[in-house]
C-alpha cells in the first residue's frame, strides 16, 4: 500500500525529546478526556461533578475508573438523590460521568459504560429552570446603567448584547473588537465562539450596534482589532494587556447589579435570563424555532424547545378572566 509517511532521518529536528514522547505516552486516557474539554465552563462543572464521583468511591488515581461497575454509579446517584439535588443537577452529574467512560470506551481502556443503562431522573420541567424577563423588565434593564459614565455606557451595552442575540456570558466575555459588527452580505455581524470552539455569526441588532459603538468611541480601544471588546474599567498598567471582563464580572458587577437596582429580584436571575428572554421574545414573535436553535448554538432543537414558552405568558393565564359581578 503506498504511503506519503517517511521516516524521519537521524538529522531531523523533533520537537519532542524522547523522554518527553515516552511521558505523553503514558499519560493515563482518563486524564486526557479531561485535558480535551475546550469550553472552561465545561471543564469546571465535570471537574466538581467527577471530584464528587471520586470522594464518593475513593478513587485516587485515574486509573481507578476502569474498576467502577454499575453498582457504584447506581449507588452514587443514591446519594445525590438522598441529599436532594434537583433532577437536572443529577442529570448532568450522570452526564459528566458518561462522557468520560464513553471516552474510555473509545480508547478500549474500559470494555464497556457502567453508566450506560443506569436511569436519569427526570426533567423537572418543560420549561426549565431560567426564567425569562418580561418586556418592561427587560426595557428598564436596559435603561438602568448611566449614560453619562463609561462604565454605564459599557455596561448598556453589554446588556443589549446579551438581550438582543441571547449570548452565553462566556461568549460575550471571549469577543474581540474585531468580532463586533463584522460585514457579511451588507449587514454587520457578531462573530461568536461558542461552546467546542464552535464558530456562529449573528446579525446583530441596531440598538446594539449603536451603543456597542458609543462605548467604543468613548473607551477608545476601536481600533484594537485584536483587544478584548468589553474590558476593564480601569487602565492597565504600562507594557500589559488589557483585560477583558470575566464571566463571574458579568454575573455579579454587571446583570445582577442592574436587576437588583430596578426591582428584579428571584431564584436563578442572572445572565442565563437574558438569554431565556431573547430566544423566548424571538419565538413569541414568530422567529422560526429551527433558526433560534441556530441562533443560539444549540446542538439540539430539544434544548430550544425549553425557551419554546409561547402558551405560558402570565397575562394569558384563565386567572385574568375570572369576574365576580
Amino acid at each position: 500500500m503506498a504511503t506519503d509517511l517517511q521516516p524521519l532521518s537521524a538529522a531531523s529536528p523533533r520537537a519532542l525529546s524522547a523522554p518527553e514522547f515516552a511521558r505523553l505516552a503514558d499519560v493515563p486516557p482518563e486524564a486526557a478526556w479531561f485535558a480535551n474539554l475546550t469550553s472552561m465552563q465545561t471543564r469546571r462543572a465535570y471537574q466538581s461533578d467527577l471530584a464528587g464521583f471520586m470522594a464518593f468511591t475513593g478513587i485516587v488515581q485515574p486509573e481507578e475508573f476502569r474498576l467502577v461497575t454499575r453498582a457504584h454509579v447506581l449507588a452514587w446517584r443514591a446519594e445525590l438523590e438522598k441529599q436532594g439535588l434537583a433532577g437536572a443537577s443529577i442529570r448532568r452529574k450522570l452526564a459528566a460521568l458518561a462522557s468520560l467512560y464513553d471516552y474510555l470506551c473509545e480508547c478500549n481502556a474500559v470494555l464497556h459504560s457502567p453508566v450506560r443503562g443506569v436511569r436519569r431522573p427526570a426533567v423537572d420541567t418543560l420549561e426549565g429552570k431560567t426564567p425569562a424577563l418580561g418586556d418592561a423588565q427587560a426595557r428598564a434593564l436596559l435603561n438602568a446603567p448611566p449614560a453619562g459614565t463609561l462604565k454605564g455606557q459599557r455596561d448598556r451595552a453589554i446588556l443589549a448584547v446579551l438581550l438582543f442575540h441571547a449570548l452565553r456570558r462566556e461568549e460575550l466575555t471571549k469577543l474581540l473588537v474585531k468580532d463586533f459588527a463584522q460585514e457579511r452580505r451588507g449587514v454587520p455581524h457578531l462573530r461568536v465562539q461558542g461552546k467546542g470552539g464552535k464558530l456562529r455569526f449573528i446579525p446583530t441588532h441596531a440598538s446594539a450596534l449603536r451603543l456597542v459603538a458609543e462605548y467604543l468611541a468613548a473607551a477608545g480601544h476601536g481600533q484594537e482589532a485584536e483587544g478584548p471588546l468589553f474590558r476593564r474599567i480601569r487602565t492597565p498598567k504600562a507594557g500589559q494587556p488589557a483585560a477583558a471582563l470575566t464571566p463571574g464580572s458579568v454575573y455579579a458587577d454587571v446583570v445582577v447589579f442592574y436587576m437588583k437596582q430596578v426591582g428584579i429580584t428571584g431564584e436563578n436571575m442572572g445572565p442565563h435570563a437574558l438569554r431565556a428572554t431573547a430566544a423566548t421574545s424571538a419565538l413569541e414573535h414568530h422567529a422560526d424555532i429551527a433558526k433560534v436553535q441556530e441562533w443560539l448554538g444549540h446542538a439540539s432543537i430539544s434544548t430550544t424547545r425549553v425557551y419554546d414558552r409561547r402558551g405560558s405568558k402570565p397575562e394569558d393565564s384563565p386567572t385574568f378572566r375570572v369576574a365576580y359581578g
